[in-house]
């Protein structure tokens, strides 16, 4: 569909820059979204099984006076979710097409928090139902949040600025473990032994979540960024809905993407096993403590891989190689590390913090959650590097968003089986980081020789970046008229 044009009257020459329409301020906004949604989600999952005494959610025999439930009902329920958005994060582009950015982001964080309460009545009360709605719920919202964000994460900031933006904004994510991680620890300090996790953090998780949504409107709206190469944010494409989900398709089955699905597989598949070795193995106070020490030990990882990816003095096909090596060598030492770990594990005992055994146990669980974000940072770097229009970029990345949301729903299935939730998962881990390894090297290897990013965005072409964001000014055109796509205006 052509869109159609509108002639409006031409800005003022200059435009003094302000914080508030910066590309850092929007990223800012994204990255709050981020922790008040699935930054909580990840957080009540990586303090081990959503809080609950097991990954079971409560075991037949109760632990703290609860009813009984569902075995592995937050793995179940986890799985459910990620199937959704399979589908939610496809339509990611489409969505944001028909309604806009901030309206996509919207719908995407305000189905995450009936969740929380369905693991808060089955921590309390014992009900599974709720659990499983909250899932749907979440699904539907989560898939699209996702792909709407990361689509903003790779549109708004300027080329040479992508990794430090990426580290920023993931570090919101895993500032939701952070905070969980300080509740958790603060209150259950004392309990040395295996059990469910205060209710009352819950209510707190649950208030975030459901305010956290309307943070979506302060995004600045793309049109009135102001970036400082000067240069326009393209987010909408003015196709219709129809034409959108096609175009993506296409895209799907470009050899790129191809190649690069084992490796957006894999990335995230070792989130449900890390969250049941902790909730298997250790005591509250300790999930507690993983939980907060390993989200520290991933923003500062995160951040310094999406340093290194900005360093221009390097180039562009050196920051690739030499992350993409780094991280897929550290990860495969862990695993090995995990699975020989697993193979005889040292005990049958919850370990707490006071055990000989803590340090082995425990590390390994930081330094596979610290990868993962590497890993996450460095595959929006890849996205953005593979797209060679704007328009290709958005729906790159909820192609991304579609494949992780499968690997999810096949990661925390297998692990809702209780046979397979520890060795059988940590030895099939190392099977798809094995698999990745040459496919995803074969496009890795072409990023900074025919692999640039689109096409207006090429690196060699970039200037160095105005150190004083507040003294500079956006210089526009002094005279004719600024053409706008009437699609994008009514979204704007």
């Amino acid at each position: 569909m052509s869109p159609t044009h509108a002639v409006q009257e031409p800005p003022e020459a200059t435009t003094k820059r302000v914080w508030y329409r910066s590309p850092m301020y929007a990223i800012v906004i994204v990255g709050i979204c981020n922790f008040t949604a699935p930054g909580l989600w990840w957080a009540m999952n990586s303090i081990g099984g959503g809080g609950q005494a097991s990954p079971v959610s409560l075991k037949p025999k109760p632990l703290t006076g609860a009813a009984n439930p569902t075995q592995f009902l937050v793995n179940a329920a986890n799985a459910l979710t990620c199937s959704i958005m399979v589908l939610t994060a496809f339509l990611g582009s489409t969505v944001l097409n028909l309604v806009g950015v901030n309206w996509a982001l919207f719908l995407g964080g305000v189905g995450f928090s009936p969740y929380l309460a369905g693991l808060y009545t089955n921590n309390k009360y014992g009900t599974g139902w709720l659990v499983l709605f909250g899932a749907a719920t979440c699904g539907i919202s989560a898939g699209l949040f996702w792909a709407i964000e990361a689509a903003v994460a790779l549109a708004y900031p300027e080329p040479y600025r992508i990794g430090l933006s990426l580290g920023i904004w993931m570090s919101f994510r895993v500032a939701g473990q952070i905070v969980g991680g300080a509740i958790n620890l603060g209150v259950n300090a004392s309990r040395g032994e295996a059990g469910a996790i205060n209710p009352k953090v819950y209510l707190v998780f649950i208030a975030l979540q459901a305010a956290g949504a309307f943070v979506s409107f302060l995004l600045p709206k793309p049109h009135t960024i102001q970036r400082r190469d000067g240069k326009k944010v393209k987010l909408y494409n003015g196709r219709t809905a129809w034409d959108e989900v096609k175009g993506t398709a296409r895209v799907f089955f470009t050899k790129e993407i191809l190649l690069l699905v084992p490796f957006f597989f894999q990335g995230v598949f070792p989130d449900s096993y890390v969250n049941t070795y902790m909730a298997s193995y250790f005591t509250v106070r300790v999930r507690a403590l993983g939980s907060f020490v390993a989200a520290w030990a991933s923003v500062l990882l995160g951040n310094l891989v999406g340093g290194f990816l900005d360093v221009k003095r390097i180039p562009l096909k050196t920051r690739a190689r030499a992350a993409f090596l780094w991280i897929v060598v550290t990860a495969g030492a862990w695993w090995t590390w995990v699975i020989v770990l697993e193979a005889n594990f040292p005990s049958k005992k919850a370990i707490d913090w006071t055990s000989p055994l803590f340090g082995r146990t425990f590390a390994v669980y930081v330094l596979i959650s610290a990868n993962f974000q590497a890993s996450f940072v460095y595959t929006f770097f890849v996205c953005k590097a593979i797209s060679k229009t704007h328009e290709n970029e958005t729906r790159i990345v909820g192609l991304l968003r579609s494949v992780q949301s499968a690997s999810f729903a096949v990661a925390y299935g297998t692990s809702s089986v209780k046979s397979f939730a520890h060795l059988g998962s940590a030895s099939l881990n190392f099977a798809l980081w094995g698999v990745a390894l040459l496919p995803t090297w074969l496009v890795v290897r072409r990023i900074g020789v025919d692999l640039n990013g689109p096409n207006d965005e090429v690196e060699a072409a970039d200037v160095e970046g105005v150190e004083d964001a507040e003294a500079q000014v956006v210089q526009l055109p002094k005279s004719g008229a600024v053409v706008a796509s009437e699609d994008e205006k009514k979204k704007n």
